[in-house]
């Protein structure tokens, strides 16, 4: 063994996330927003900031893996960022810096939002039982909890009984963008409706909507309560139509309009590519998951004008005997409640059958995909908070979901013609792609970034480098 080599990079995948930030300007913006200083050793804050969100995105957890990942490739960017330098960066951005962030993130993601139009496919759409919501921008709100073992600023017990800090976030389901995140303390209440004001205000902020467009939000039945519904409702304007669907807490109420509810209006509910929803019953029989219309039976007297009630019910499993109540022991049924402001006689504009129950119901159920999104930003620094300061931790949770929007910008832009790759989780993109080796060459004013002929991704790498430099630069 020989430590004589020269000009090695141990995660060659930082020259996509690089590139794709170059050419939409991030670090031009972030240098904008952030505070300048003088003298020649002064580091510009905005490349410090993207250098960090680039470590985060291969996998650093705090400052000092940051600053250690830089060294991985420094045959490319000679000059890594100290942890020091790192620090001072997150601790300048306070609420104002923050909102300036903010402004400049919303601009660059128009840009991105363009180039995606402008892609073969154009911009994605998601789609419901093998319908595509042309049109329509899907916004999921969900909390998460980030335990900690030591006592940090804002750290309490949650309602799960863990400890540490529950933050609030958005994502967008066509994009997968994380467009806002609210850091909030372990005993916040999931259903908040300031909070929940601040992050659609924030997510709002940050979506470059067209004039009259259509917005569907989607909540779970956590952040039910009768002032998120209401405020949900308000966000319709006469030039932005939001529909939105949530989880409903079943009440005594909801039971007897359910026990008033005739058979024959049970109907058989549909997975996400359209077929029916059966599982496996304990005798090996197979069960279909029903759903049924309950607004006329259900008195909504001070709910938001408009709201509908749509009740599903399944043959409960021996995991769900514990959790049945009376009335569900009774009647043999698990019973979930889905509201909604989606109207039954047309639906969402442009989508056929979309106001029917089926339709509504697998809308709702398609909102589980944001827990694989919770799941990956926790992978993408929002796993562990590194301070015990509250505004550090926020800082980091800011620079989180810049790497986010990083990783999620070269997905889109870069691999959406390699569908094992764009949809890959971060462990998995990491180790086919981001952390590949390589060796950089220079001859003739060229610089040539080697990799190995038989990597089963080199192909795709090439290609998503190739995509990356004809690109348009943000003037």
């Amino acid at each position: 063994m020989r430590a004589d080599g020269k000009n090695l990079t141990g995660h060659a995948g930082v020259v996509l996330l690089r590139k794709v930030a170059d050419r939409v300007g991030l670090a031009t913006v972030l240098s904008a927003a952030l505070p300048k200083g003088t003298g020649p050793g002064w580091r510009d804050r905005g490349m410090a900031l993207v250098q960090l969100a680039c470590a985060i995105v291969l996998g650093a957890t705090n400052i000092l893996e940051a600053e250690q990942l830089q060294h991985h490739w420094k045959s490319l960017f000679p000059r890594p960022v100290s942890d020091s330098t790192l620090r001072r960066t997150l601790e300048a951005i306070d609420g104002p810096v923050a909102a300036r962030i903010e402004r400049v993130r919303a601009v660059v993601r128009r840009m991105v939002w363009t180039l995606l139009a402008l892609r073969p496919g154009g911009f994605p759409w998601i789609a419901v039982c093998g319908r595509e919501l042309t049109g329509w921008y899907v916004l999921d709100l969900d909390a998460t909890i980030v335990t900690c073992s030591s006592k940090k600023e804002g750290a309490a017990g949650t309602f799960k009984g863990s400890f540490g800090h529950m933050p609030l976030g958005a994502w967008v389901a066509n994009t997968r963008e994380c467009v806002a995140m609210l850091l909030r303390p372990g005993n916040a209440p999931p259903n908040d409706v300031d909070d929940h004001k601040s992050v659609l205000a924030s997510a709002f902020r940050q979506l470059p909507l067209p004039l009259w467009s259509k917005l569907l939000i989607r909540t779970d039945g956590a952040a039910f309560s009768h002032d998120v519904l209401g405020h949900l409702q308000s966000l319709t304007t006469s030039r932005r139509r939001v529909r939105w669907v949530t989880g409903w807490a079943i009440n005594d109420a909801d039971e007897k309009a359910i026990a008033r509810l005739p058979e024959k209006v049970w109907t058989a509910a549909l997975r996400q590519d359209g077929q029916l929803h059966e599982i496996k019953g304990p005798d090996g029989e197979w069960l279909s998951y029903q759903v049924a219309e309950l607004t006329g039976v259900r008195d909504l007297t001070g709910w938001p004008q408009g709201m509908r009630l749509i009740v599903r019910r399944v043959k409960p499993s021996r995991r769900d005997a514990k959790k049945l109540t009376a009335f569900e022991k009774r009647t043999g049924w698990r019973y979930q409640i889905v509201a909604t402001n989606i109207p039954s006689h047309q639906g969402l504009s442009g989508v056929p059958g979309s106001g029917q129950v089926w339709f509504v119901d697998a809308l709702y159920r398609d909102h589980a995909e944001v827990e694989d999104r919770v799941k990956a930003i926790k992978r993408v620094g929002l796993g562990l908070l590194p301070s015990k300061s509250w505004q550090f931790n926020a800082a980091w949770v800011l620079a989180a979901t810049l790497a986010a929007d990083l990783d999620a910008w070269t997905r889109l832009l870069l691999l959406h013609d390699e569908p094992e790759l764009a949809a890959a989780e971060p462990e998995t993109i990491r180790r086919k792609l981001y952390h590949l080796p390589a060796r950089l060459t220079s001859h003739a004013r060229r610089r040539t970034l080697h990799l190995d002929r038989t990597w089963p991704w080199a192909a795709a790498f090439t290609a998503a480098w190739k995509r990356a430099t004809e690109l348009p630069a943000r003037t």
